[in-house]
């Protein structure tokens, strides 16, 4: 069990603190943010607990007195676990401010889609059906930044990481009796990727701006560098990206680009101050994109609509991936998407071989060769009349008469 609610406020606290964490194997972690108004969310709270130990760490606070360093270096000590819930924030935010991924980690929410609780379960509702306690959500909505913060809002912070140390025992435990722990892992690193992903080089951020793979390769071109200046404004202002220029603008510049300050400023959407300020850079960005080659041009997906009688095969795999997910227990959407069905549907040679994540690691274990043997003819699908359920079996011996 934890100990009473601990609040720290000072550097010499957390260095009490720490003291008590660094021997400890594990640690669960959360954080608490306010991100409307800046590049990088502005980190408030940090929650930790152990087995026998837990605090609330006031982050702005202890960074106006001094360092949290100490604090980092126990938080990425590699020889401590950290356990988190939808923890990509949490981890982004820690890899900020620490410098590296604190490793290694055990997201909960990964873990509890993987033994029978769904895709995305949210902490109260598992703390709710692996405790059977109802978490208070009054303070969900609280404004973070607001000092000073009530002993009821301090303690509503601290349960997002009071439970979970006995839930990681619990789903450890059915991950382990399902054989899953290293299914776990695969997924652990794929998220780790994620994470690290999100400080990607600005010239890639263009394939996060919605629509983009509908453009042609000279307009992703220009959408490119337009991204790309966009991420770098942003993060000299401190402000969102979207307070720069929305996608949508971007969208509009890449389609139809502007050669003149005139057309430009006649961009829907596209604010007034910002032509002012930067119009003159735009429109350099927009021409140097234009002059180049077509060899450096971003390649863009093939926008190519799936042929008919492949609509009935995708729905075919779709009832297959639902049965043998219901069968093992685990979230149909953490095994494919309707896109990677796709995929496979659409390659009428050399299946097996396709860079798609569900012929990869325990997915194409679970899954991926058993979509493979449909696809080929190996297998027969069946409806099991007592159970409704879809079931498989090599096709029966025919002779022709």
């Amino acid at each position: 069990m934890t100990t009473p609610l601990h609040y720290i406020t000072s550097p010499t606290a957390l260095g009490e603190f720490c003291e008590r964490l660094k021997d400890s194997p594990r640690l669960a972690i959360d954080t608490e943010f306010v991100g409307e108004d800046s590049f990088v969310p502005k980190l408030e709270l940090i929650q930790v607990a152990t087995d026998n130990a837990a605090a609330v760490i006031d982050f702005p606070a202890i960074q106006a007195a001094g360092s949290l360093d100490g604090f980092w270096e126990v938080v990425c000590n590699p020889a401590i676990q950290k356990i988190v819930h939808a923890g990509r924030q949490d981890l982004d935010l820690c890899a900020v401010h620490a410098g590296r991924i604190p490793k290694p980690f055990f997201d909960t929410q990964i873990a509890a889609a993987m033994v029978g609780y769904g895709p995305q379960v949210a902490y109260a509702n598992l703390v709710l059906r692996v405790h059977g306690m109802r978490l208070d959500k009054a303070h969900t909505f609280t404004n973070w930044s607001a000092r000073p913060l009530s002993q009821e809002q301090l303690a509503y912070a601290l349960e997002d990481v009071t439970f979970l140390l006995a839930i990681h025992d619990h789903l450890h435990a059915r991950l382990s009796k399902f054989g899953r722990l290293d299914w776990v892992d695969e997924e652990f690193a794929r998220l780790e990727d994620a994470v690290g992903d999100t400080r990607r080089e600005p010239q890639e951020r263009y394939q996060r701006v919605r629509g983009w793979e509908q453009l042609k390769p000279k307009s992703a071109a220009v959408l490119r560098e337009l991204a790309s200046w966009r991420e770098g404004e942003a993060k000299r202002r401190n402000v969102p990206r979207g307070r720069v220029m929305r996608d949508e603008v971007l969208l509009q510049l890449a389609r139809h680009p502007p050669r003149h300050i005139q057309e430009l400023r006649a961009v829907r959407g596209l604010h007034g101050s910002e032509a002012d300020r930067n119009g003159e850079a735009l429109l350099e960005i927009i021409r140097t994109a234009l002059a180049l080659p077509p060899s450096a041009w971003p390649e863009v997906p093939k926008d190519r609509k799936p042929e008919p009688e492949s609509v009935g095969l995708v729905e075919l795999l779709q009832a297959v991936l639902k049965a043998r997910a219901t069968e093992a227990e685990i979230a149909p959407t953490l095994l494919a998407t309707t896109s990677d069905l796709q995929a496979l549907v659409d390659a009428k040679t050399n299946r097996e071989t396709l860079d798609l994540p569900i012929l990869k690691g325990w997915r194409r274990l679970l899954l991926g060769e058993l979509l493979l043997n449909v696809l080929d003819g190996k297998l027969a699908l069946m409806v099991d009349p007592k159970s409704g359920m879809i079931t498989w079996s090599p096709p029966s011996m025919r002779t022709d008469i």
